[in-house]
């Protein structure tokens, strides 16, 4: 049989509504990373108050991702975003109208967690329509969507200053959430080929395997290191550069412009070549990278070390997801929220680190200096669980792929 090429196959419509499902979602859920700046001048906060204020969205996405993957399996991606996407409306709503002391914005930046685990539903209900040569393009178009963050880095500030205040930014971004929801009900299908729903007995074989816990270490660093990352560098350019909250955030949007925008590369390139080859690239350029930022070089320098860094961790978040489908393809849904979870604690995790460092030692150097060791642990892992990967399946398709149990043809 012919193969068709990516366009000819899957549902066109149903990818981009996937896209643009999480393209907002991202955007809600990264918004009070770029507003920290501005909302610790009414609620003055130590670094380490204003790394847990960012870092909270990011801890309530990792623990609902679990929520949404298994009513991705169970209910379908469809319903399960529809869901998502009204949920999400609460928290703008009280970040607009009914947030009077800092606590009570920490519960707001909990429940904007909702918006981060549309991970969960928006990659299978794309990924369930492609075939898996093209997995990673798809998963990588689909993925692409975490450019939301873009829209709030960029904009975000600007509209807080024009209105003279920050609430009024949670209240507009309920237009672009209920435009989405109304497009995504009526182009969004969910794909024929959808898995049937698993026992709770089997989710839980999938934590006894081992390349569960390796694909959620891989994740940890990528995704969690872009959306650490794209939340916590407005406060890092404040602060170690003293540029206003505008500014900050504009040179934080672009890095995360890099880490967004070629996560589809990322996916493409795995597909082409194999997803492990492309993470031991990423996982060392990042590495060097963000031990070249420990150095706190001149401004543009650091831009460009955090634009190729960003790039590193945006590609290997494509590369990731190329891997995943080809070693769990009956059970994207689970997994997608089981790795999307790891990825989002790792995100959880970065601003706290680059947070008490800065307050313990009055420097960054210290933190990106363990950013970049972490990096190259992950490079270590890939490299030990490659070999294993190859003394296991190498037999079933030759030298140049190493094949997951139970797929064949699958170049890793």
């Amino acid at each position: 049989m012919e193969k068709k090429s990516f366009w000819q196959s899957g549902h066109r419509p149903t990818l981009f509504s996937a896209f643009l499902y999480f393209d907002v979602s991202f955007m809600i859920w990264v918004l009070i990373g770029p507003l920290a700046v501005i909302i610790a001048q009414d609620y003055p906060m130590t670094p380490v108050e204003k790394a847990n204020l960012v870092a909270l969205p990011v801890l309530g996405g990792s623990i609902l991702r679990l929520v949404l993957g298994y009513l991705t399996d169970y209910i379908g991606p469809k319903r399960t975003a529809q869901i998502g996407m009204i949920v999400t409306i609460v928290p703008l709503v009280m970040g607009w109208q009914f947030v009077k002391s800092l606590d009570q914005l920490y519960i707001v930046a909990l429940l904007l967690g909702v918006a981060g685990a549309s991970f969960a539903a928006a990659l299978p209900l794309a990924s369930q329509w492609y075939s898996k040569e093209h997995q990673g393009l798809a998963m990588g178009i689909a993925g692409a969507g975490n450019s939301g963050t873009v829209i709030s880095t960029l904009f975000a500030n600007r509209i807080a200053q024009h209105f003279g205040s920050w609430e009024v930014v949670f209240g507009l971004a309920l237009i672009p959430i209920v435009v989405v929801f109304i497009f995504f009900t009526l182009f969004a299908k969910n794909s024929p080929n959808r898995p049937a729903p698993r026992t709770l007995a089997q989710y839980g074989n999938a934590f006894k395997q081992r390349d569960t816990w390796i694909f959620c270490a891989f994740y940890c660093v990528t995704f969690g290191g872009f959306v650490g990352l794209s939340n916590y560098l407005t406060i890092f350019f404040n602060t170690q550069y003293g540029l206003d909250p505008v500014r900050a955030a504009d040179f934080t949007t672009t890095a995360v412009i890099a880490g967004s925008f070629f996560r589809p590369v990322g996916g493409y390139l795995s597909d082409k070549f194999g997803g492990t080859r492309m993470l031991i690239m990423l996982y060392c350029g990042a590495g060097i990278l963000l031990a070249s930022v420990a150095s706190m070089p001149a401004l543009p320098v650091v831009i460009t070390l955090l634009f190729l860094a960003m790039m590193c961790l945006g590609m290997g978040n494509g590369a990731v997801f190329q891997l995943v489908p080809q070693r769990f393809g009956n059970e994207i849904g689970l997994l997608t929220g089981i790795v999307g979870a790891a990825g989002g604690l790792g995100g959880y995790a970065l601003p706290l680190v680059l947070g008490r460092l800065y307050q313990s030692t009055g420097s960054y150097t210290p933190g990106f200096l363990t950013l970049s060791a972490i990096a190259l642990c992950a490079l270590i892992l890939l490299a030990v669980a490659q070999l294993s990967w190859r003394n296991k399946w190498l037999g079933k398709g030759g030298k140049a792929r190493l094949e997951p149990a139970g797929d064949t043809g699958v170049q890793l």
